[in-house]
């Protein structure tokens, strides 16, 4: 479901899926406004899209006609995709529509929002429910999916650029042989040669008969509103005699733009268009010397990818563009960046574009070979991708012989393990007390270990150089979800399954493989954990219930002995590839416990399950890395704060602490350490765990591992 799929272009995506083998149906607004032009929707004979009336004109605001949505939502579904802002009223619209249906397909969203911005109730409402249920978002800026993942989105958004057709845009015209290449142009066939042989066909043909033409053509294709910052480029233009301005585009800004121009005495060198239809664009593109894109940052609006861009560039056309949001990722080193709003150094870089040849063969050759990111082809597989995670276990792993997972809960048999085990990488995060580490490395300097020291320690590095393991020194300490992440990068291959060890921990190389095993013997297993026993024997609990504000409650009241066990303490983890893959990697912002519980909880919600295998052992000393007990207890609370807030909200964290603070406020009346200790945590949630952290442990300070 999507308004913009009223444009025949942006349907490509659809059909490049139905090519890879996929029924798409697509839901359409029946018409909508397009870059100032209202566009009607003109399926393609044999098209599986719908046209559906719409109740508004803000892509935030509108609603569409229910009817459609909710003959849709009636059939059989393996993924919804609501091409639609989270926050926006017509998600909301879905959503509830596909509640009422009943409808069990996941759904996947999709986010362009590259400002964080608070929304006025109930918009950010709607946001948090949408983000925190979905299955998926795709973005196409990174920031965007960094914005997501902070307001709820329990996985990691996937970045997909937007795509462009390369049989049209290109360098030279796809049926209709070469454009004609005009007084500056050189021929589209000699973009593809060596440089020499280029050269000299630049020269035989006339198109850069002196080091500096005398006219540089600069384009524009977008908006005529104030935050494109076509009065910025204007101005630029405008400066300088050389500089020549096409602009093509309609919007309020346009009459101010005639103005401005005539006022700056530049009548004869910048010409204002109008509207560019689609299919001709890329001769457009093919016209011009270099494409700007001036686009403004503003409160309220920033640059979210800029096609036009891709576009230019894919017809082989540098860009000059404003240091402005997606731009910079966008463009990368395929064009020349200026600081938004500097009509003087946009000035300047036109002209260098325009006249200096060399410079203008590089960008335009880093330009092409950036755009082949941009095919729909390529979008269309990144889709899949999304849509094969929105589905879970079912969508992420394959099962060769059709075998039934076992139910959730069932114990992995790794004597009956029949799947292909994968390669195993192990990420020990250390921090300090190298001779732990050591008896932690000893058994395992055969295999493929990678120490991440957030200590920064050359006692540390001394014992991997030692035992020939590889060595990391991030530079500081992020953290135990950092330092994890660092390994997740470093490790040899995104097809390799990740065992977590703490440096405090140990585990024979046989028993990695059995837990191996065990991973693959279940298809639905995001992660396995051995036994693990403490060095006196004791077996300490490894299988613990998922933190809810229920459960708070249950053991508030003595009742918590009856939860089940759901996810596994990450002493000794291992990671499933395609886990990783599906749900990203550790949440970051959780500096020391809790992050595998975040982990384990938003693969739990794609679909996912953890387990223990009985036969493997490891012992785990415990707190090894960190001797100072209060610090631990605080910042064991601190994560369950941002745990709660992150999947349940302010208003579940509160209950949640009610819980804490009334199982706590009973417990204090005991003596001895029992009731020394809940006194201890009262006051704790009494003021807030955060706030207590931030007191005792300072960012950046010592211990973190557990």
């Amino acid at each position: 479901m999507s308004h913009s799929a009223v444009v025949d272009a942006w349907r490509e995506r659809e059909r490049a899926l139905r090519v890879r083998g996929h029924d798409v149906v697509t839901l359409s607004a029946a018409e909508w406004d397009e870059g100032g032009s209202t566009v009607r929707l003109a399926p393609r004979v044999g098209e599986a899209v719908t046209g559906v009336r719409t109740i508004g004109r803000h892509p935030a605001l509108f609603l569409y006609d229910p009817r459609p949505i909710w003959r849709a939502l009636g059939q059989a579904w393996d993924v919804i995709d609501i091409h639609e802002e989270p926050f926006a009223l017509s998600t909301a619209e879905v959503l509830a529509v596909r509640a009422v249906r009943r409808c069990r397909a996941p759904y996947v969203l999709y986010s362009a929002q590259n400002l964080d911005k608070t929304y006025p109730v109930p918009f950010r409402w709607l946001e948090r429910w949408a983000l925190r249920h979905a299955a998926g978002v795709s973005v196409c800026n990174s920031e965007a999916g960094r914005i997501v993942e902070r307001k709820g989105l329990s996985g990691t958004a996937t970045l997909i650029p937007l795509g462009i057709d390369l049989a049209r845009f290109s360098p030279t015209r796809a049926t209709e042989g070469e454009a004609d290449p005009g007084p500056h142009e050189p021929p589209a066939a000699a973009r593809d040669l060596d440089d020499p042989v280029r050269d000299e066909l630049l020269f035989r043909s006339g198109a850069r008969r002196t080091e500096q033409p005398t006219v540089v053509r600069v384009g524009y294709v977008g908006r005529l509103a104030a935050h494109k910052g076509v009065s910025v480029l204007v101005e630029a233009v405008a400066a300088d005699e050389r500089l020549t301005l096409r602009i093509a585009g309609q919007g309020p800004a346009a009459a101010g733009l005639r103005s401005q121009v005539q006022a700056r005495g530049a009548t004869g060198r910048v010409e204002l268009t109008g509207s560019v239809d689609q299919a001709d664009l890329p001769d457009f593109y093919r016209s011009v010397d270099v494409l700007a894109v001036p686009s403004l940052t503003t409160r309220s609006w920033v640059e979210q990818f800029g096609r036009v861009a891709v576009e230019a560039m894919a017809c082989g056309t540098p860009v000059v563009a404003s240091d402005s949001g997606a731009l910079p990722d966008v463009v990368g080193d395929a064009g020349l960046l200026v600081p938004p709003g500097d009509a003087a150094a946009l000035r300047d870089a036109l002209l260098r574009v325009g006249t200096d040849p060399a410079l203008a063969r590089r960008l335009r050759s880093a330009g092409l070979a950036r755009a082949t990111d941009t095919s729909w082809t390529s979008v269309a597989a990144l889709q899949e991708g999304l849509y094969r995670a929105a589905l879970g276990p079912a969508g992420a792993t394959h099962d060769p012989a059709g075998a039934t997972p076992d139910p959730p809960g069932a114990t992995p048999d790794p004597a009956g393990a029949t799947a292909e085990t994968r390669p195993v990488d192990i990420v020990v995060v250390a921090y300090g007390v190298a001779d732990l580490l050591r008896s932690t490395l000893e058994p395992l300097h055969d295999e493929s270990v990678l120490v991440v020291d957030n200590s920064s320690s050359p006692e540390v590095r001394a014992v991997c150089s030692a035992l020939g393991v590889r060595y990391v020194d991030p530079g500081h300490n992020g953290g135990f979800a950092a330092g994890v992440n660092v390994g997740l990068r470093e490790r040899r291959s995104a097809d390799s399954d990740v065992l977590l060890l703490n440096p405090d921990a140990r585990i024979e190389p046989s028993g990695i493989r059995l837990l191996a095993e065990a991973l693959r013997a279940r298809p639905d297993l995001a992660s396995v954990s051995p036994r693990l026993l403490a060095p006196d024997g004791d077996e300490e609990r490894v299988l613990w219930p998922f933190p809810t504000p229920r459960g708070a409650w249950l053991d508030a009241v003595g009742l918590g002995r009856h939860r089940r066990g759901e996810f596994a303490i990450g002493a000794v983890l291992l990671l499933r590839a395609e886990a990783i893959s599906a749900i990203g990697g550790f949440d970051e912002s959780f500096f020391l416990y809790a992050e595998e519980t975040d982990w384990a909880y938003r693969a739990a919600r794609r679909g996912w399950h953890h387990a223990v295998v009985p036969t493997v052992t490891a012992t785990h000393v415990g707190a090894g890395t960190s001797g100072d007990a209060t610090r631990r207890e605080v910042r064991f609370h601190a994560g369950q704060e941002r745990y709660y807030r992150k999947h349940f909200g302010a208003p579940g964290w509160q209950a949640a602490r009610l819980a804490q603070l009334a199982g706590s406020a009973v417990r204090s009346l005991r003596s001895g350490r029992e009731g020394r200790l809940a006194r201890e945590r009262f006051i704790t949630y009494l003021r807030g765990p955060l706030r207590v952290e931030s007191d005792v442990t300072p960012p950046g300070d010592a211990g973190a591992t557990s």
